[in-house]
């Protein structure tokens, strides 16, 4: 199975810059480069900030996007977002009992499971325990499952993007319903901090993925503020076979010169002098 992970698009109304750059125009070349190069994968997951600052317009902007996108699509909420303002452009997605933008579906590799972290006036996470008790129904009802959140459900060693994780009321609850499922919890995928990570959560590996926009520099170094850039973006493919997860970051607007290599051992010998 192949999908696609994006985050953190930041849509603002058309025009609009958002950090200096265009989000519009960096997610017109991303949709482009899966359209043409991965319009096989079985989905594209977009793990929340669709907006920067919730626009009607943005949403609406989003809606004309997707409409030339050939990959079946998944969308998720971020702190970024507004949970009406997207429903309100989004009316049919698919939402829990409790009005939560939380949704799961059977895909060919396994369960996958959306969920949504937002809470209003915060742009730090939360997973109450609506949530989490909505989160262990759909992991007893599966084999294999493969999770995504926006923001990132553990801290991460960076004190100024530590601020802004899941809230550690609800990190530990959280942390102690993985480990009873991490048997059948193949990866967990985030997105929020605008960083390529990795790493283990109570023995379960997860990946961060970059932004199509602007990006995270991590300090590690005690503050209150996060330092960001206009790095490469980026979005990820995930191959999923058998018991094996495989996951690349495309660096999709490059536009700088590319060299090409044959493989062959006489492809990279020294030149003769």
């Amino acid at each position: 199975m192949k999908f696609i992970h994006m985050s953190d698009i930041h849509l603002g109304e058309p025009g609009v810059l958002v950090e200096g750059l265009d989000p519009h125009e960096r997610l017109q070349r991303a949709f482009a480069h899966i359209a043409e190069n991965h319009a096989d994968a079985e989905r594209l997951i977009i793990t929340g900030d669709l907006t920067h600052w919730a626009d009607p317009a943005a949403y609406a902007a989003l809606q004309d996007a997707l409409e030339t996108m050939p990959v079946e699509t998944r969308l998720m909420v971020g702190n970024h977002d507004e949970r009406g303002a997207f429903l309100a452009a989004f009316p049919d997605h698919p939402r829990d009992a409790n009005g939560f933008v939380n949704h799961a579906e059977d895909l060919s590799a396994g369960r996958f499971i959306y969920c949504d972290t937002v809470e209003p006036q915060t742009h730090a996470g939360h997973f109450c325990a609506a949530r989490r008790d909505w989160l262990a129904d759909q992991l007893a009802g599966c084999e294999k499952a493969y999770l995504f959140f926006h923001h990132n459900p553990l801290h991460l060693g960076d004190p100024s993007s530590d601020m802004l994780s899941l809230n550690d009321a609800d990190q530990a609850p959280l942390r102690e319903l993985l480990k009873q499922n991490r048997d059948k919890i193949v990866h967990l995928f985030f997105g929020h901090v605008h960083e390529p990570l990795s790493g283990t959560l109570a023995g379960i590996p997860f990946s961060g993925v970059p932004s199509t926009l602007h990006q995270t520099i991590p300090n590690l170094a005690p503050s209150d503020v996060s330092p960001m850039a206009a790095m490469d973006p980026a979005y990820r493919v995930v191959l999923v076979r058998d018991e094996d997860v495989v996951i690349h970051q495309i660096p999709f607007a490059w536009d700088g010169d590319v060299a090409m290599h044959g493989n062959d051992w006489e492809d990279w010998a020294k030149p003769a002098e």
